[in-house]
């Protein structure tokens, strides 16, 4: 059993997903960080840097409870417990996917989430910081639909990159997603929201 402690947001979203796609039982406890819950100090044993998503797995490496937090952490960790193929055995294909899931937590999550607090939750409108960090994620998503020519996902193979990267996309609406200029992030974004495993992920969190 795994209990996630999240919200609907891309970064929670991934997990559910991640655990929907493994069938491991698990437990949403919802983290609502729009009434400051993240800040609670029973929330802060489990993630001291008060960001959602986080996870205590009640039969941890070496038995007993184990907490992790940090998403991309967390998809390794359960890839890995579960011996999962999302998380390729073979080294040169591993370390493509380690890559790709660096990308999106060090390039995509950044600037896209800055592009959302920017475009939607900013007290003044800012045009700079709007620009700034919307033309970045379509750079940044062009890069993507680059890596995707002739491939149905991120590396060739369905991994823990595209589990990452999905819940971003999925919020495509919010930077004006220019899908004329990307019809390799299209194709690959409507493959993955046909998964069932995607769908009931994305279910489990929507408040």
């Amino acid at each position: 059993m795994i209990h996630l402690y999240s919200w609907n947001t891309s970064n929670g979203r991934k997990i559910s997903i991640m655990l929907e796609e493994l069938g491991i039982p698990y437990e949403w406890h919802p983290v609502n960080i729009g009434k400051d819950e993240q800040f609670k100090p029973e929330f802060l044993k489990i993630s001291p840097n008060n960001r959602i998503p986080a996870i205590i797995d009640i039969d941890g490496p070496g038995g007993g409870d184990f907490s992790l937090f940090e998403s991309g952490a967390i998809l390794i960790y359960l890839a890995e417990k579960t011996n999962s193929p999302l998380w390729p055995a073979d080294a040169r294909k591993r370390y493509e996917v380690l890559q790709w899931l660096m990308w999106q937590m060090g390039g995509v999550g950044p600037m896209q989430g800055q592009a959302h607090h920017f475009r939607r939750a900013a007290k003044e409108q800012n045009p700079y910081g709007i620009k700034r960090y919307t033309d970045e994620t379509h750079r940044l998503y062009g890069v993507m639909n680059k890596q995707l020519e002739g491939k149905d996902f991120i590396c060739g193979d369905y991994s823990i990159a595209d589990i990452a990267i999905y819940p971003w996309c999925h919020r495509h609406e919010w930077v004006d997603m220019p899908w004329d200029k990307l019809p390799n992030v299209k194709r690959w974004f409507d493959r993955m929201s046909e998964r069932p495993a995607v769908k009931r992920g994305l279910e489990v969190q929507a408040v």
